[in-house]
């Protein structure tokens, strides 16, 4: 069974009247608060542990990407001179 994770809107000027109230729930309840400006979704307020998961995913998606890269290379270089002269004859 999986928790339901409670997401909820502030508008940017409700935030800052209510900063100390959406960290505490943020960081004790784990909500998840989305920031919005004239109806937009500008900026969100996560729990410490989303961001650790966030970046754990980031990280490993950057990490298969350079993988891919590597086994893609056919080992050939350009000097800069090369490059000079493709870009600018």
């Amino acid at each position: 069974m999986t928790a339901t994770i409670e997401t909820r809107e502030v508008t940017s000027g409700d935030l800052r009247g209510h900063l100390a109230d959406v960290l505490n729930r943020t960081a004790y309840a784990g909500e998840r608060v989305v920031v919005t400006r004239h109806g937009k979704r500008i900026a969100a307020v996560i729990p410490a542990d989303d961001l650790e998961l966030l970046e754990a995913l980031e990280n490993a998606r950057d990490a298969a990407a350079l993988e891919q890269a590597i086994a893609e290379d056919d080992g050939e270089r350009a000097t800069a001179a090369d490059l000079r002269e493709e870009l600018f004859g």
